[in-house]
């Protein structure tokens, strides 16, 4: 009897498309290393980025050499945009900027995109079947829509954050003139409440007929459109929210793969993200040693993310209500904020505590067994790192979600406690040293710490096989290749 035939089915091509902001686009590269992985084969993957962000994906392409590769295109001149910036962090600092000044220009100018990403399509022999992209890049869909193709929209935010977002663009309610006026949100899960100066600056900064503004206000009434949506989130961290955006987008396709955290051993890396960082004052061996030299549960790691400096009053309140609390802590200071820490500072508190100029290891940090809070900005990517590590939240939220994240940790997970809020306040030293040693006090059964324990084991259970994250994106790729099937398509 003849051996069957072996039918070779070619794989689906999809391109994924990231904002270049550092807590956009280290999460949809993170998504889509393991949508690679899990796809075992049947997804082939180009992704998109601008000459000087090529460096960014150099990891990733090593790691899936045959399964995903880089379309290159020259990021567009935009008049407010200088020459050679093609990263949000790259900015230089301009007084003058609005609120979401930064990401308002970077949207804009990234739209230049479309027409010669449109010819890329019509002249690549096989051109994708779909495209993944930024939550700021709802231009893609109207793009998608032409070529008759699906668009999923990522979204490196919460899913409460993007209920929110969704909210007010869909009604475009008038926010009250007063800063610290409540906002109700009565559609939402729980009828949150914020500040109007704690809303979507981008929102805030909408003019009506000015065309930058339309063109954002179109950008996010086509997420709301698109054939689908993935978060970095997962069903036991906000199922309300995710079930709430179902309703809202009138279909199921709505995933959430998270915690999205750095991919294991490869190309160097360890897992533990030490391969991604820059220059640092400490080394990881001096850092994990004396981490190791720490008992259990008793150091306070300290960090505001990628972009946010502290000012020299800031900074000076911070240091002191880390002395005055007696804590044990790792202090990561960036940028020009390293200049605002005194040496006698770090002379005093030798011993217990590390001062890191420059970039940390932060994921390291974190799941050191030492590690048990995290005084942070509540930037999206560091909450879910702390939430995989099992820490505790002292929260300072600065801007842009961080507001929305901050209450989800405290009101409804209750893992995190606030001691600071805003981009300008600096905090009472007193008050923050008390709040300090209060959290890492010895006593069993601190509310918050018992808390991150469990939603940890919860977070890590999501993303094991069988999991409700590595089961939506299995359901993913799923979805993804039916595209190129006969029966699949859009529906």
């Amino acid at each position: 009897m003849a051996a069957a035939t072996e039918i070779s089915i070619e794989p689906v091509h999809i391109l994924v498309f990231p904002y270049p902001a550092q807590g956009h686009l280290i999460p949809l590269l993170d998504f889509t290393h393991h949508l690679a992985a899990r796809s075992a084969g049947r997804l082939k993957i180009t992704i998109l980025a601008t000459p000087k962000n090529l460096p960014l994906l150099q990891p990733l392409l090593s790691r899936h050499p045959s399964t995903i590769q880089a379309l290159t295109l020259p990021f567009p001149p935009h008049p407010s945009i200088p020459p050679g910036v093609e990263n949000a962090k790259d900015f230089p600092p301009n007084p003058s900027h609005k609120p979401g000044g930064v990401h308002l220009l970077m949207i804009a100018a990234l739209g230049g995109l479309r027409s010669p990403l449109l010819r890329w399509f019509q002249s690549t022999p096989s051109p994708p079947s779909a495209i993944i992209s930024d939550m700021f890049l709802g231009w893609t869909h109207r793009l998608a829509s032409d070529l008759g193709i699906p668009r999923v929209v990522f979204s490196p935010s919460a899913a409460v954050t993007l209920s929110v977002v969704n909210y007010l663009w869909r009604y475009m309610p008038v926010l009250p003139e007063d800063p610290d006026s409540p906002f109700l949100f009565p559609q939402l899960p729980n009828s949150p409440a914020w500040p109007t100066s704690q809303l979507s600056s981008i929102y805030r900064s909408y003019v009506a007929g000015d065309p930058v503004s339309e063109f954002i206000k179109d950008g996010f009434l086509a997420n709301m459109e698109s054939w689908g949506a993935v978060f970095n989130s997962f069903h036991a961290l906000e199922s309300k929210y995710l079930d709430y955006l179902k309703k809202e987008l009138g279909h199921d396709r709505v995933w959430a793969v998270g915690p999205l955290l750095p991919p294991a051993a490869a190309s160097g890396g360890d897992g533990n993200g030490k391969d991604r960082g820059g220059a640092s004052s400490v080394s990881v061996s001096d850092l994990e040693a004396w981490l190791d030299s720490c008992p259990d549960d008793r150091v306070v790691y300290v960090c505001f993310g990628s972009e946010a400096v502290l000012t020299a009053d800031q900074t000076a309140a911070l240091a002191s209500g880390l002395e005055k609390s007696g804590v044990r802590f790792v202090w990561s200071v960036k940028g020009g904020g390293a200049g605002h820490v005194a040496r006698e500072f770090e002379d005093r508190v030798a011993g217990r505590g590390v001062v890191i100029r420059g970039w940390a290891p932060q994921v390291t940090i974190l799941s050191h067994r030492a590690v048990g809070a995290f005084l942070t900005h509540c930037g999206w990517n560091s909450v879910l790192e702390g939430i995989v590590a099992g820490v505790a939240m002292l929260t300072w939220p600065m801007g842009a979600d961080q507001f929305i994240d901050a209450t989800l940790l405290e009101e409804e997970l209750k893992v995190g406690v606030r001691v600071c809020q805003g981009k300008n306040s600096v905090p009472d030293s007193a008050e923050l040293a008390r709040r300090l040693a209060e959290m890492m006090a010895e006593e069993e059964g601190r509310e918050e710490r018992k808390r991150a324990k469990e939603l940890s084991r919860a977070a890590v259970e999501a993303v094991r096989d069988g999991g409700s994250s590595t089961g939506d994106l299995d359901s993913l790729v799923d979805h993804l290749v039916k595209l190129a099937t006969p029966s699949g398509g859009q529906s």
